[in-house]
């Protein structure tokens, strides 16, 4: 199996489940960006069935050579530029890896697929999509399958194209293809530049908790490892051509989610939690801020049996304790540019 995107934030723990199941080899393919860690992988790295290889998706040839050496049965694309506040800042590299990359994948998975004879029946292409590409919410109701496209950031926009990209693949050339649109994910190893490992990470120093606009965005949470879970169930079970929601049945605005961080922090450092709500700071929106996502994840529970184990409670508590206890992996990944200051502000100069 290869995994885009395997030494980042979900990658990661999909490689280190199938890795730790040991019945198949994966090749991990990653370039490596401030995001992308190998430390991510754990026991994992030094497998004997886990292939590493350090290469761009947009790079033809480099994804060529990977295709015709360990000839995939399945691909699960996850590699992408995922933050919306570096697309606001510059979305350039948003387009080349997230839509010019997905093309160099399919096209060179079609040529693969293409060569065993009519196409290999039990090939499968899983594009790991969000569920920005639907747009925003009102006060009511939740993104299905069939909600209209509506991105409303350079990030959302050109996941939409990737999504496009590989139904149209499908649709023109048979490739099995299959789409999966989630919701917030959050868990262990995410990079400190989403809410809630930034979040963890300045409560546990103290530092100001900045809340974009009054927090009153809505959210539905996902913990990774059953976004991982759901991921295999629909490589293993989902119908090609079909797409599947996957969320957390999860909904909470920002604010109350940086707030049950701090309890959270509280509770596990016997801390105050009534002082650490006082670090909370409301800072200049995000440009075209979407108000409200929610998923109705009907679909994959219905027709493939996936409900998520972990509630939010659950799953945050698990969350803080393993940032409380893994400050080291944090300061590593951090050695680079980003330092946890906000970004997306280029687009208010």
């Amino acid at each position: 199996m290869m995994v885009t995107g395997g030494a980042g934030f979900i990658g990661s723990a999909l490689v280190r489940t199938l890795v730790a199941e040991g019945d198949v080899r994966v090749v991990n393919v990653d370039k490596l960006t401030y995001a992308g860690n190998l430390e991510s992988l754990g026991d994992a790295a030094e497998a004997d069935h886990h292939v590493f290889v350090h290469a761009d998706i947009c790079d033809r040839a480099a994804i060529t050579n990977v295709f015709a050496t360990y000839k995939p049965a399945a691909v699960v694309h996850l590699a992408a530029e995922s933050h919306v506040d570096r697309s606001i800042d510059d979305a350039g590299a948003f387009i080349r890896t997230n839509v010019v990359g997905t093309s160099v994948l399919l096209e060179e998975a079609l040529r693969q697929w293409r060569s065993a004879g009519r196409g290999d029946p039990a090939f499968r292409f899983l594009h790991v999509s969000t569920d920005e590409v639907f747009g925003s919410l009102g006060a009511t109701g939740a993104f299905t399958e069939t909600t209209p496209y509506a991105p409303n950031s350079p990030y959302a926009a050109s996941k939409a194209a990737a999504d496009h990209l590989v139904r149209a693949w499908h649709h023109t050339h048979g490739l099995p293809t299959l789409i999966t649109n989630c919701s917030n994910n959050y868990g262990p190893y995410q990079f400190p530049e989403k809410l809630i490992p930034l979040m963890i990470l300045n409560a546990l120093q103290g530092r100001p908790l900045p809340v974009y606009g009054q927090g009153v965005n809505v959210r539905d949470w996902l913990h990774v490892d059953d976004h991982v879970r759901a991921l295999r169930t629909v490589l293993e079970r989902g119908t090609p051509g079909e797409t599947y929601n996957v969320g957390g049945n999860g909904e909470r605005r920002n604010l109350d989610v940086v707030e049950q961080v701090c309890d959270t922090v509280a509770g596990i450092q016997g801390r105050s939690a009534a002082d650490l709500r006082k670090l909370i700071t409301f800072v200049e929106d995000r440009p075209g801020h979407d108000l409200r996502y929610a998923i109705d994840a009907s679909k994959i529970q219905r027709e493939l049996g996936w409900r998520p184990k972990e509630t939010f409670e659950s799953g945050l508590k698990g969350t803080v304790s393993w940032y409380a206890s893994n400050r080291r992996w944090c300061e590593r990944v951090q050695s680079g540019a980003y330092r946890g200051e906000r970004l997306g502000l280029a687009a208010r100069a």
